[in-house]
């Protein structure tokens, strides 16, 4: 089983939003021969504001002192655009905590504090409210793994799970389209990067956010973001809380699977009664779906980033899936209770997507699904890679921290 998906990640908006912003502030003429130093800069979110003094917490967590001078010039830019021409002015009385900003400047003589030259902001409302429309289009597209891939037709199949049946969605990237990737050690959005159709390979987990076809069978997409990543359905062997790792006997290759679990890894039990419906249904079993544990129960439905919505679109071939195909059951895992490491016991049966991992570095879970041995009872090769993705239990996000 293979992430799209961002942890608070609301929608992605990393640096490489920045990057032609970048490229305008920083073009630089040098005289022949010369290769001048690059101007120093701070692209992060504004922590503090007090007189004319910023501080600034950049994405790599270091923060910074920012002074403002009479001749910064100060300009204001939606998310989303990239072109300086686009860029307002912005008086200094209107940035606050949260906005984002991309500053240029000088150090000071002691080196602690850089005078800024230029200061371009992304407003934090302006933030917010985009996040809020890409995350609700993230939840209205289509996931699934990749079937086979057409470079010279711009297309991609995709295979989407439901309880009892899989369906295939015909994936169009148009000319304008925009493809991420997962590093093969990250399951954060906002860290994916720009990537070929090249880079996509059959088997690979993918979301896209765009329109679906009338038919339901096709979808044209204006965003995707895809990664290879592992399933293992097996048995807990041992657990280190301390050292933060659980050993699985995975099924499949009848070995010992050594998981670090990380403070963005998520994990759920089923409940028994549960488990049981659903692997009846599995099973190919008459009856209803599963129904869902009172502790699972929303009000209603929150928007979500690729690596945690539900994938209620992708099994009936409409936004309302939920109520005639099983979209909903993705839904319900979400909102089931949070379990830790301390909540597993060897023996336990699991279903755990991570990382690639590397032969330094153990796989890190991305999810993990116990109470589970009535469903590999029901399906013992091929459940998890039907009901356990990416992003079904997600709480992280696309977006910029």
């Amino acid at each position: 089983m293979h992430r799209v998906i961002l942890r608070n990640h609301s929608l992605a908006f990393g640096a490489a939003l920045w990057l032609p912003v970048l490229q305008a502030l920083f073009v630089v003429h040098p005289s022949a021969g010369q290769q001048p130093a690059p101007p120093s800069r701070v692209l992060g979110t504004i922590q503090s504001v007090k007189d004319k003094t910023l501080t600034v917490l950049s994405d790599s967590g270091t923060a910074s002192t920012v002074s403002i001078e009479d001749a910064t010039k100060l300009l204001q830019i939606a998310p989303g655009k990239t072109d300086l021409k686009e860029a307002a002015p912005l008086a200094l009385a209107d940035l606050e905590p949260g906005d984002r900003v991309l500053v240029r400047g000088a150090l000071s003589e002691d080196g602690k504090t850089l005078r800024a030259s230029s200061l371009v902001a992304m407003k934090k409302a302006a933030i917010s409210e985009k996040q809020n429309k890409e995350r609700a289009e993230w939840q209205r597209g289509v996931g699934g793994l990749v079937k086979s891939i057409d470079p010279a037709a711009q297309t991609v199949v995709l295979t989407t799970n439901g309880f009892s049946s899989n369906k295939e969605v015909v994936l169009h990237l148009g000319k304008d389209a925009v493809l991420r990737r997962y590093a093969p050690d990250s399951t954060r959005f906002d860290a994916a990067t720009l990537a070929p159709l090249s880079a996509l390979q059959v088997g690979d987990q993918l979301r896209a956010r765009g329109s679906r076809g009338p038919d339901g069978a096709s979808f044209e997409a204006v965003e995707v973001v895809s990664g290879t990543f592992r399933s293992v359905a097996g048995t807990v062997t041992s657990i280190d809380a301390s050292g933060h790792t659980v050993v699985i006997h995975d099924l499949a290759s009848k070995s010992d699977v050594t998981l670090r679990v990380s403070g963005e890894s998520q994990m759920r039990r089923l409940p028994g009664p549960f488990a049981e419906r659903l692997a009846a249904r599995l099973k190919g079993q008459p009856g209803e779906a599963p129904a869902q544990p009172a502790s699972a129960q929303p009000n209603g439905i929150a928007a979500a980033p690729p690596h945690q919505v539900s994938q209620q679109a992708d099994q009936s071939g409409g936004p309302t899936g939920a109520n005639r195909g099983g979209g909903d059951f993705q839904q319900m895992l979400a909102r089931m209770p949070a379990a830790g490491l301390a909540d597993l016991q060897k023996g336990d049966a699991v279903m755990v997507v991570t990382t690639q991992g590397s032969e330094k570095e153990s796989a890190t879970v991305i999810t993990l699904l116990a109470g589970v041995e009535p469903i590999l009872r029901a399906s013992p090769k091929g459940a998890q890679d039907m009901i356990l993705s990416p992003w079904t239990l997600g709480g992280g996000e696309p977006s910029a921290n």
